[in-house]
């Protein structure tokens, strides 16, 4: 059940790249966190730092923007969850002392295992796809692995849709064009 200030925040959410996006669930974390995560591996860093990282006109958030509060909940969760820890405090500017983490050896390595799985399904491309291949990208990991294990994952559900033989229902026509925009996608990220 989300807070009174959860769903207002999803409210607002909902028509720009930010929310508590519940994909990658095969480990219990929503994407944020694997976010979060991914920036806590690229280095230690506070939660502000965090937010700056993930506002709407950010690398990160062009794909996926996450509001500070939501930030801070992650940076609590991974902790609880023993995929991070507080590895030091500074002085913050102009207020309290802030808390920069770290992931733990054991974030770090569920993190390595959730940056090389493909995603499920054509919808999570979009999110949690993109993600991934950035943060890859960030810390100038090789990205072809994952772009060849996507396509393989996912060519018989795209060859279905491109396919689809009902183009006269508008849901479909909409599901075969996508599916063909993905696989163009896909083939020209294994092109680069």
């Amino acid at each position: 059940m989300f807070s009174h200030s959860e769903t207002t925040a999803q409210a607002r959410c909902a028509a720009s790249r930010c929310a508590i996006v519940e994909t990658g669930m095969d480990d219990g974390l929503p994407l944020n966190e694997w976010v979060v995560l991914g920036l806590l591996a690229e280095q230690p860093r506070h939660g502000f730092a965090l937010a700056r990282e993930l506002t709407a006109g950010s690398d990160l958030g062009r794909i996926l923007t996450v509001h500070r509060p939501l930030v801070y909940r992650a940076l609590d969760r991974l902790v609880a969850a023993g995929l991070a820890s507080a590895s030091r405090t500074e002085p913050g500017d102009n207020g309290p002392n802030r808390t920069v983490h770290a992931p733990t050896r054991r974030g770090t390595a569920r993190l390595g295992t959730w940056l090389a799985e493909p995603v499920h399904h054509v919808r999570d491309l979009r999110l949690e796809f993109l993600v991934k291949v950035r943060l890859l990208e960030r810390a100038g990991k090789e990205t072809g692995i994952l772009v060849a294990a996507q396509r393989n994952a996912l060519a018989a559900t795209l060859d279905g849709l491109v396919h689809a033989s009902d183009r006269g229902d508008v849901v479909e026509l909409w599901r075969s064009h996508n599916a063909a925009a993905a696989q163009a996608f896909l083939g020209a990220l294994a092109d680069r």
